[in-house]
Order: structure tokens, then C-alpha cells, then sequence
């Protein structure tokens, strides 16, 4: 019987078959980095919601596209908000600014739909950010991994710029 056959370490072992390797999160917009904690909302905050990060477009930004964080399937898309779930099982929320709700769609255009596949990167909204920002509204954005403990992830580096689709973090692995 050979080393395999009885389950070493690392070889055909459930273990070694259940874990997968992390999964990048992509960032949604371009803009500064800054951690959950820095979020203007407790919910985003205090990591009530999920893990995760956000971002804040460039004071002289316009209208901006909001990409897909990861590869998934779009299972839910509202003008200013939306969750694309990985094959794996996590699923990241992007909430596009705070208290963006009440604008009721105003600034917004969505692009991808419910049910979509989508790959890391893929265009889902468009937002006036110049024009959100004449409401009076945060465009601090937050990124999270829905259902996940608020220290989930190893923290990015914060403070520094990010492009709409460059890595973000990293899902662990399961």
C-alpha cells in the first residue's frame, strides 16, 4: 500500500480536497482606499454588515462605472447597490456611496441585470458622482463579504489610490 493510499498529509486527503485557494476581490471603482472602520455609516463601520473595505472616487470624478469585484452570478442589482455571489459560495456586496438610497435611482444607470454571469471587472452601474455629491451625500463606497465576521480579511494597505478593477483583497480560502 503506498503513502497515498493511506491518506498522508496533503495527498487525496479531504482536507486537501475541500480547501481552495483565496479568491481576489477586485476594486469597484477607482478612487482612495480607506478601512470599514472609516466608513460615515456604523452599519459599514462597525462590520455589522461583512468584512471588507471601501474606496472613495476622486474629487473631481464624474460619472464613473462600478465594476463586478469578482467572477459570480449578479443575485441582486439596484441602482446604487448590488451583490455578485462566486461559484464557491461568498458573495461581496458594493453599496455605491451612503445613504445613496433616497435618490431613488437619480444619477444611477444600471448595466448588469439579476442572474447575470459576470466576470471580475464586468461593467454593473454607472453613477454622476459629481452629481451625488451636490446632494450632499457621501461617495464612500463600501465593499463587503456578506455574512462574514468583520475581521474576515487581512486588511488592505489603506490611504493609497486604487483602479476600478485592480486587486482589492482576498477572500480566504474554504
Amino acid at each position: 500500500m503506498s503513502t497515498a493510499e493511506v491518506g498522508s498529509p496533503g495527498v487525496n486527503t479531504p482536507e486537501a480536497a475541500t480547501e481552495s485557494p483565496a479568491i481576489s476581490v477586485a476594486s469597484p471603482l477607482p478612487g482612495r482606499l480607506i478601512p470599514l472602520s472609516e466608513v460615515p455609516d456604523p452599519v459599514f463601520a462597525k462590520g455589522l454588515v461583512g468584512g471588507g473595505a471601501a474606496v472613495i472616487p476622486d474629487d473631481d470624478a464624474g460619472v464613473v462605472t462600478a465594476v463586478a469585484p469578482l467572477d459570480g452570478k449578479v443575485v441582486k442589482v439596484m441602482p446604487h447597490a448590488y451583490i455578485v455571489q462566486h461559484a464557491s459560495g461568498p458573495a461581496v456586496l458594493v453599496h455605491v456611496g451612503i445613504d445613496t438610497v433616497g435618490l431613488k435611482g437619480e444619477g444611477f444607470t444600471v448595466i448588469a441585470q439579476k442572474g447575470d454571469q459576470v466576470r471580475a471587472g464586468d461593467p454593473m452601474i454607472t453613477v454622476d458622482v459629481a452629481l451625488v455629491r451636490s446632494k450632499d451625500l457621501s461617495m464612500c463606497s463600501p465593499v463587503v463579504i456578506l455574512d462574514s465576521a468583520a475581521d474576515a480579511i487581512e486588511p488592505p494597505a489603506t490611504g493609497g489610490r486604487v483602479e476600478a478593477g485592480a486587486h482589492l483583497f482576498d477572500l480566504p480560502g474554504k
